[in-house]
């Protein structure tokens, strides 16, 4: 998570200028109590995150439209609203204000929603998910439920989160880059992969063989992303396991990546411990080596590919949807 800094600037770097539209996980649901009220920062903007006597967890810029104080920091959560810690001026999820204890009129400006941005914000798979839109319009689709998480019988999930700093297309290519799993992850070899796009979901499935004290094993990783943060991972042959992602956007060249991962518990805790373990423990791995990479990285745009390679110009049209300000890329290569 640290920033350990040296790298050039975005525009150096070539990355992207526009965060794309989709819903992004901002926190888990078991990270913030009824009546706490937390800081975050996504999207190159401070937010504010509260749950209500509701239970209803609700996002708004941090900023007050009043004085501009930061209602995240030393704010309360007054109700259902949030209470701002300079003159308690009080606003709803959408934005509008609601209450200002000491004046008998709020201003019509202060009462219409959005007078300060509000996000919309739905909770599934135990992660607050806010959307965003460049130009500010409304979701465009729902988040996806993982009907496997939290089903009896499976562990809690096992949490492990980064910051990457790079863009959020660009590990992106990186789930298509079927060569580099030899090269970067030692894999005894480019494991076999199929593809599919299909609106806002992309779907990979790789088969691989899998080294184990009793051998080869043949291993199955079936991989869904839908929209640009969110994503599902299932494990299979050596033992299960589901791995939810949420990846979200920080600033232009900020990425915070979340990994969740759940077991059966007979698994987890049983004889395969160990194996249940091992695979959580290097699939953390991969992902700590790629970042490695990925945090000082020149995007090429477009890339030189060869026939080795994964649909990097596939991905790359499939991803282009998800900017509300650019056209589809005409990409030339043999990926």
């Amino acid at each position: 998570m640290a920033d350990e800094g040296g790298r050039d600037s975005p525009d150096s770097r070539n990355l992207q200028d526009e965060f794309p539209m989709g819903w992004y996980n901002i926190s888990y649901s078991d990270e913030i109590a009824v009546g706490q009220v937390k800081p975050v920062r996504y999207f190159a903007q401070d937010l504010a995150l509260w749950r209500g006597e509701d239970g209803q967890a609700r996002v708004t810029s941090a900023y007050c439209a009043h004085y501009g104080a930061n209602m995240a920091v030393g704010g309360v959560v007054h109700g259902n609203l949030l209470e701002c810690p300079f003159h308690a001026w009080r606003w709803e999820g959408d934005g509008s204000c609601r209450e200002i204890p000491y004046a008998r009129v709020i201003p019509p400006q202060a009462k219409r929603p959005g007078c300060i941005p509000g996000w919309p914000v739905v909770e599934v798979n135990g992660m607050i998910m806010v959307w965003y839109h460049s130009q500010g319009a409304p979701p465009q689709w729902q988040p996806m439920v993982f009907p496997e998480v939290g089903q009896e019988g499976w562990t809690p999930f096992r949490k492990y989160q980064w910051h990457v700093f790079t863009a959020l297309e660009n590990m992106a290519d990186n789930a298509v880059d079927v060569s580099h799993f030899k090269y970067v992850h030692g894999a005894t070899t480019v494991p076999t992969y199929e593809f599919s796009f299909d609106g806002i979901s992309r779907v990979i499935t790789a088969y691989l063989k899998l080294q184990t004290p009793k051998g080869l094993i043949d291993g199955k990783i079936e991989s869904l992303t839908y929209g640009p943060g969110q994503g599902f991972v299932r494990f299979s042959g050596l033992t299960e396991t589901i791995l939810v992602t949420g990846t979200a956007p920080v600033e232009r060249d900020k990425t915070h990546s979340r990994f969740a991962f759940s077991q059966p518990i007979g698994e987890a805790e049983g004889p395969r411990a160990g194996l249940a373990k091992a695979l959580v423990k290097d699939i953390v791995r991969q992902f700590d080596q790629d970042k490695v990479i990925l945090d000082k990285h020149l995007r090429m745009d477009p890339p030189l590919v060869c026939d080795g390679d994964g649909p990097f110009g596939r991905n790359r049209v499939f991803y282009s949807q998800f900017y509300a300000n650019k056209q589809p890329p005409h990409i030339k290569g043999v990926a």
